[in-house]
C-alpha cells in the first residue's frame, strides 16, 4: 500500500498523534481498493482471489480500528496541539474509521454471497461501483493533502469528491432496479443481503463525500 505525507500534518509540530492519524487515514483509504479489487474478482468469477482481498481488509480494518484508538489515547494526553487542531484530527480520524467499517461490511456480505447464484450483471454492476468508490477515495487522499499548501486545491479536490459519489448514486439505482429482474432467480436471502452489500458501499461513497464537506471548512480555515 502506498504511503503519503500529509502537508496538513507536516505544518503542525510533529507528535506521535499525528503520526498515528497519518496511517490510520492513509490505511483506512486503502481498504477501499482492496475492495475494489474483491468485486472485481467475483465479476470475473474467481471468488478464491476475491477471497483473499476480502481477508486483507480484514486485517487493514483492524489496523485502522488499533490506530483510531491509539490516536485518540495521545490526544487524551493533551499532545502539543491547540484543541482546534485536535478536535480537527479526531472529526478525520473518526470519518476514515467509519468508511473502512462499511469497506468491512461490505467485504463481509461478498463472503457470505460466495456459494450463492448471483447473476454475473449484478457482481459486474457493483464492481463498477467499486471502481468510482476508487476513484473517491484518491479524489478524497489528494485533497486531506492540500489542505495546508494548496486550500484551493483541496477544495477543488472536495468537489470532484462530491461528483464522483453522484456516479455511484447513479449506479447505485441501476443496481437496484436490477433486483426486479433477477430477485425471483436468486432466492430472498441471497436478495437480502447483497441489497445489503449495495447499501454498505453507496454509505462508504456518502462518508467519502462528507469527509470532503469537512476537507472544504479546513481548507477555508488555512
Amino acid at each position: 500500500m502506498e504511503s503519503k505525507s500529509y502537508a496538513w500534518f507536516e505544518r503542525r509540530r510533529r507528535t506521535k498523534a499525528l503520526d498515528l492519524a497519518q496511517d490510520q487515514i492513509t490505511k483506512a483509504l486503502d481498504t477501499v481498493t482492496l475492495l475494489n479489487q474483491a468485486m472485481q474478482k467475483m465479476a470475473e468469477g474467481n471468488k478464491k482471489e476475491a477471497t483473499q482481498y476480502i481477508d486483507n481488509i480484514f486485517k487493514v480494518e483492524k489496523e485502522v480500528d488499533r490506530l483510531r484508538t491509539e490516536v485518540f489515547k495521545e490526544l487524551s494526553k493533551g499532545v502539543a496541539l491547540f484543541a482546534e487542531y485536535r478536535e480537527d484530527l479526531m472529526h478525520l480520524v473518526k470519518r476514515l474509521d467509519t468508511l473502512a467499517d462499511h469497506v468491512k461490511d461490505t467485504g463481509r456480505c461478498i463472503k457470505m454471497l460466495e456459494e450463492a447464484k448471483i447473476p454475473k450483471e449484478l457482481w459486474e454492476s457493483t464492481a463498477r461501483m467499486t471502481a468510482l468508490l476508487v476513484e473517491c477515495a484518491h479524489a478524497l487522499r489528494g485533497s486531506i493533502e492540500k489542505i495546508a499548501v494548496d486550500s484551493a486545491g483541496a477544495i477543488n479536490g472536495a468537489k470532484k469528491v462530491e461528483e464522483i459519489e453522484k456516479k455511484i448514486d447513479d449506479n447505485y439505482l441501476e443496481t437496484k432496479t436490477s433486483f426486479i429482474k433477477y430477485s425471483d432467480k436468486m432466492g430472498s436471502g441471497a436478495v437480502i443481503i447483497f441489497d445489503d452489500l449495495v447499501e454498505f458501499i453507496e454509505h462508504a461513497a456518502d462518508v467519502c463525500a462528507d469527509t470532503a464537506d469537512y476537507i472544504v471548512i479546513l481548507a477555508s480555515r488555512e
